[in-house]
C-alpha cells in the first residue's frame, strides 16, 4: 500500500498551493493533498470535510486534524519505524496544534517527503531533522483500495 501511495502523491507534483482545494493540477492545500490521493485509492472522500481557515483550529487549541486522522487512518506507534506511504502530521511550531499533513516518499540517508506547501505547491521535500522535529504523529492508509 505505501508504495502505491507514494504513486498517487508524486503524480500531484507541480500541483499550484491553493487553500481549501484539492484537484490535481489547478491546486491544492496540504489537506487537499491527502484528499485527493484518497480519493486516487479509495474512491469518494472519507468525509465531508467542513471550511476551515488559515489557523486552523488553533484558537481553540482542539486537535482537529488529529482527530480526522484517526477516524480514517491508522496511527502508527511512537517509535515505529518510517515507511514510504506514511502520512506524516507536523506541529508547525512546539505547542501549537498539529496542522500540516504530508507524505513520506523515501526514507533512509535521502529520506523525502511530499506535501503542499503555501508559496510552493506540492513538492517533494528533504525530511531534514527540522521537519523530523515537528512529526506530532504517523498514519498510515487503511489496506484496501483500487
Amino acid at each position: 500500500m505505501g508504495a502505491r501511495t507514494v504513486v498517487a502523491a508524486r503524480g500531484w507534483l507541480g500541483t499550484p498551493y491553493r487553500h481549501q482545494a484539492s484537484c490535481k493540477g489547478a491546486g491544492c492545500d496540504c489537506l487537499g493533498l491527502l484528499r485527493g490521493i484518497w480519493r486516487e485509492l479509495f474512491g469518494g472522500e472519507p468525509e465531508a470535510v467542513p471550511a476551515y481557515s488559515r489557523d486552523w483550529s488553533e484558537p481553540a487549541r482542539e486537535e482537529a486534524l488529529w482527530q480526522a486522522a484517526r477516524r480514517h487512518l491508522r496511527e502508527k506507534a511512537a517509535g515505529a519505524p518510517p515507511a514510504p506511504g506514511d502520512v506524516l502530521l507536523f506541529r508547525m511550531r512546539e505547542g501549537s496544534v498539529a496542522k500540516h499533513l504530508g507524505l513520506q516518499a523515501r526514507i533512509g540517508p535521502a529520506a523525502s517527503f511530499i506535501h503542499a506547501y503555501s508559496g510552493h505547491g506540492v513538492v517533494e521535500s528533504s525530511f531534514t531533522r527540522p521537519w523530523a522535529r515537528r512529526v506530532a504523529a504517523r498514519f498510515e492508509f487503511p489496506e484496501g483500495g483500487r
